[in-house]
């Protein structure tokens, strides 16, 4: 099968300058005119089958079909015929030469298309606010840091790519209960160069094999599905309303970036399994109860397991500092702020001076002697 490139332009009506999607809104706007077009609604069936969940059979069935794709594409610009390049995974980008936003459709490189994406609710001015507030509460953080953000450095608005899976699961597990009682115990230890016998409480543990079955229903979890973000930024924005999805449309994308998945499906499962596993054994824990465990065996049956492709809002913003990038992400549907956070070595010095500073000047003052000093005159 041919892969087609679709290029996609919004031109106002009223103007024909180029419209780009309002954030917290279901509008395409103009920043020529202020002319706003409303971006139409999927229908209800439409909505159901865009936001279903997929058999992971099939999906992965699909991904082994499709395991080659094209890392690099382009396509004209619609308004001043520049060729824009594509790198990577990345399908929507704005023209660099007249900026006009450009989409290329997100089957040109891969048969597992988005299904769905949560639009943008913050704008540019909203997320920067949110990172220069949490930016503030940092400490030693370089006061260059805060003028970046206070100045109006331009933020990236992308859609990131996710994989949200679901699983009903039931484990048997076999292990043991600890339980803990004590003893008391004549032990003998020095006191003031003598030996004397004292009594302790000495903890010790009661094992009893233990088993049985616990069950949980895994809901939407998600694995960030790029590589372009440290996996610990984009995995810790975990406060999605997954309630506001929205079927795909390259309508969202108009003025903002895009990037398609970079972390296959069968390896994005792979690493649900393990988070659905570790919480399994907490379950399997607290079932076992007692005041310790030991886990000899888990076997989970695995079953409904379904899938979803979906995109999610971030504000992203990389700041350099003494030679080394450091990136901060903004959930551009809550405000919520992770980073990756410089320290100013001249604060975290001059604290270290002044803590030493106060501890001196306490000495000084209870007992002037131990620093070799006179007393104060007002000690007389």
């Amino acid at each position: 099968m041919s892969e087609v490139t679709q290029e996609h332009h919004w031109p106002c009506t009223s103007c024909g300058a180029d419209l780009t999607y309002a954030p917290g809104q279901s509008d395409l706007v103009c920043q020529h005119c202020g002319h706003a077009q409303a971006i139409t609604a999927a229908s209800p069936a439409k909505k159901a089958r865009s936001l279903g969940e997929i058999a992971l059979a099939a999906g992965l069935a699909e991904a082994d079909d499709t395991e080659n794709t094209e890392d690099v594409r382009s396509t004209s610009c619609p308004s001043c015929g520049a060729v824009v390049e594509f790198s990577g995974a990345s399908h929507a980008a704005d023209c660099p030469f007249c900026a006009t936003p450009v989409v290329v459709d997100t089957g040109t490189h891969r048969r597992q298309k988005p299904q769905a994406l949560v639009p943008f609710a913050l704008t540019e001015d909203q997320a920067r606010d949110a990172l220069t507030k949490w930016l503030g509460s940092l400490w030693f953080a370089p006061n260059s840091l805060l003028e970046y953000t206070r100045k109006g450095r331009t933020m990236a608005g992308i859609y990131v790519p996710f994989w949200s899976f679901d699983s009903d699961t039931a484990s048997r597990y076999t292990g043991q209960r600890g339980e803990h009682y004590y003893e008391t115990q004549t032990v003998s230890v020095m006191v003031d160069g003598k030996r004397e016998s004292r009594e302790d409480r000495v903890q010790k543990t009661r094992w009893y094999s233990a088993s049985g079955k616990v069950a949980r229903f895994f809901d939407d979890m998600l694995v960030m599905a790029s590589k372009s973000l440290p996996k610990r930024l984009g995995n810790d924005l975990t406060t999605w309303d997954l309630a506001k999805l929205e079927p795909y449309s390259p309508d969202y994308l108009a003025g903002f970036q895009a990037e398609g998945y970079t972390v296959v499906l069968r390896d994005g499962h792979s690493e649900a399994r393990e988070r659905m596993e570790a919480i399994i054994e907490q379950d399997v824990r607290r079932d076992i109860g007692g005041d310790e465990q030991l886990i000899s065996s888990v076997d989970t049956d695995w079953r409904g397991e379904t899938f979803k492709h979906i995109l999610l809002p971030i504000w992203t913003a990389a700041y350099k500092y003494s030679g080394k990038s450091y990136q901060f992400v903004v959930n551009g549907q809550t405000g919520e702020v992770q980073g990756e956070r410089p320290y100013s070595w001249w604060k975290i010095g001059s604290v270290v001076l002044l803590v030493a500073a106060v501890v001196l000047g306490a000495v000084y003052l209870n007992d002037p002697s131990t620093l070799g000093l006179p007393e104060p005159s007002w000690m007389d």
